[in-house]
């Protein structure tokens, strides 16, 4: 097997480093993902018959994302190691693979952002408006105890409910808006991140593997 030599001797071992630094940022990914999923206020609001499943459809793109990213750091590593071309070729062939999901996840999370939004509070609404309904009812209680808010409605169910709330307290409409908001954008930075890590992994793998072609075609 061919070694490379000098400058690109460096380029291999900066690659190495830099596949390591991805499986840890594939490993930080998925608990982020995990974190999301299972986060105890996401998974109480998001509960009961009826609740919108959009939200997790990102969560589970970004899930999905950080095991490639594992996956592929791994013989990423393995590849730089070995200075295969075949591999490097294929590492920079699955980072643009998921650099392409993470364009079409950001996408769909910018284009349904409001989506998701509207579907929970429909769901929030749908629920404080049926008195007779218990389930409802319930489900009404929990999104007034974990966002801290009642009422979003002119309803007389909201204005039971809301009889002992401080009269400062922000309606739920809102609540909702901010909390998911702010969750979306926690899955937009992380998104971002990962495409400028993995453009730096396609331009080191790219180098490398041009190199080794090169090396052997001097031999």
């Amino acid at each position: 097997m061919s070694k490379v030599q000098g400058g690109m001797k460096c380029v291999k071992y900066l690659l190495f480093v830099f596949n390591f630094i991805f499986w840890l940022s594939g490993l930080f990914v998925l608990a982020v993902g995990l974190w999301l999923r299972f986060d105890p206020e996401t998974a109480e609001l998001l509960t009961g018959d009826g609740a919108p499943e959009t939200f997790f459809i990102a969560v589970y793109i970004l899930l999905g994302a950080g095991g490639m990213m594992m996956i592929v750091g791994f013989f990423g590593c393995f590849g730089a190691v070995r200075e295969s071309q075949c591999l490097l070729a294929s590492f920079f062939a699955c980072l643009l693979i998921i650099f392409g999901a993470e364009i079409a996840a950001g996408v769909f999370g910018f284009i349904n952002k409001e989506q998701i939004v509207e579907e929970v509070q429909k769901f929030y609404s749908s629920s404080i408006a049926d008195v007779s309904n218990p389930n409802g009812t319930a489900i009404a209680l929990i999104y007034h105890n974990t966002l801290n808010c009642c009422g979003g409605s002119t309803s007389d169910t909201s204005n039971t409910l809301c009889e002992e709330s401080e009269e400062n307290t922000q309606d739920c409409l809102t609540a909702i808006t901010n909390f998911f908001n702010d969750k979306l954008h926690i899955i937009g930075y992380v998104g971002i991140g990962i495409a400028g890590v993995m453009i730096i992994g396609m331009i080191f793998s790219m180098v490398l593997c041009c190199a080794i072609r090169n090396n052997r075609e001097v031999i």
